[in-house]
């Protein structure tokens, strides 16, 4: 299986139709195309982390600026960054729109991607973290801005989960 170039592309407008002009991301294979699009357009700045939780101060310092932002991350890394957003994000009312690739899910053929997958779910459930999952090229647009939107209307951390059937060609 490839990553979809064609769907790389409709989240990325979608990302700019949704008025995003910043995001924050740790490459990561499902990710790559969308990365390079960001990093190849003038007027979005990407910014590079080195962890995932470096990426909810990024996005803490955008939001403090005003500067629409969307944070790129596997859902791994969403689990690593789980620190920043409850001690930073929750605790002050921080909105977060986290696009996840969201690894470890159905069709998954790599055990070390699995263990993460079967929590992800759960984990932002007890986080009280409003998520809905991505499968449709034709919504993920809609998708995304309403994610961002409604982080920002609640002041809190939203997910939109990249799944297999948007990142990935048959």
């Amino acid at each position: 299986m490839t990553v979809s170039y064609d769907n790389s592309r409709l989240i990325f407008e979608g990302i700019k139709a949704a008025g995003i002009r910043s995001i924050s991301a740790l490459p990561e294979t499902w990710l790559g195309l969308l990365l390079q699009r960001a990093d190849d357009d003038p007027e979005v700045d990407l910014i590079q982390v080195a962890k995932e939780e470096e990426a909810i101060g990024v996005a803490a310092g955008a939001y403090f600026a005003g500067e629409p932002h969307v944070l790129l991350m596997q859902n791994h890394g969403f689990l690593a960054a789980i620190n920043g957003i409850v001690s930073l994000a929750q605790l002050y009312g921080i909105p977060l729109c986290m696009l996840i690739a969201v690894r470890g899910h159905w069709g998954e053929p790599y055990p070390w991607h699995t263990r993460g997958g079967i929590v992800t779910e759960e984990v932002l459930r007890s986080l009280g973290i409003p998520f809905e999952y991505a499968r449709d090229p034709g919504k993920v647009a809609k998708q995304i801005r309403e994610a961002h939107t409604f982080s920002e209307s609640s002041l809190s951390p939203v997910a939109l989960l990249l799944t297999r059937d948007l990142m990935e060609e048959d």
